[in-house]
C-alpha cells in the first residue's frame, strides 16, 4: 500500500512538472505557434481584450502580409468542439479569446488548396512561479533545455 501511494505521489508530481510551459516568444511578445512542417511559417498569438490576435510572421519572424491564407479555429471538448469566427486582417487575423484553461486548435492554410497544418495551445493564465508570466507566455526554458 505504502509503494502504491508512493508510486502515485511521484506520478502526480512529475505531471506538474511537466505541465510548466516554456514557449516561444514572439518580437509582439506572443506566443509562436508553427504554421509551417519546415518552420518557414509561423503564428504568434497575442491577447488585447477579450481577442487572440493571430500575425503571421517569416523564418525570421518578420511580418508576412495576409492575402490566401485561411484560418479556422476550434475550441471545447472533443464531445462538443465549438468552431470560432475568425476575421482576417492584411496582419494576420483575429478571434474571441478562449476561456482560461481551454484549449485552442488552429488550422491554418497556406492557400485554399494547401493542406492544413494544425496547431494547439492550451489557454493555461496561471502565473508561472519563476517568471511571473501567465503560464501560456512562460519564458523559462524546460528543464531538458536548462542542463
Amino acid at each position: 500500500m505504502k509503494t502504491k501511494l508512493t508510486t502515485l505521489a511521484v506520478a502526480l508530481l512529475t505531471s506538474l512538472t511537466l505541465a510548466h510551459e516554456g514557449v516561444e516568444i514572439g518580437p509582439n511578445g506572443g506566443r509562436i505557434l508553427e504554421f509551417s512542417k519546415n518552420e518557414t511559417l509561423h503564428g504568434e498569438i497575442t491577447v488585447q481584450g477579450d481577442s487572440f490576435h493571430i500575425a503571421v510572421l517569416d523564418k525570421d519572424m518578420k511580418p508576412v502580409a495576409v492575402t490566401e491564407q485561411t484560418l479556422t479555429a476550434i475550441t471545447g471538448d472533443r464531445e462538443s468542439p465549438q468552431k470560432l469566427p475568425v476575421t482576417k486582417t492584411e496582419k494576420g487575423f483575429t478571434l474571441p479569446a478562449v476561456k482560461a484553461g481551454e484549449w485552442l486548435i488552429l488550422q491554418f492554410k497556406l492557400d485554399p488548396k494547401a493542406k492544413a497544418i494544425t496547431a494547439r495551445m492550451e489557454y493555461n493564465t496561471s502565473e508561472c512561479e519563476a517568471c511571473k508570466s501567465p503560464e501560456w507566455l512562460c519564458k523559462c526554458k524546460p528543464e531538458a533545455e536548462k542542463k
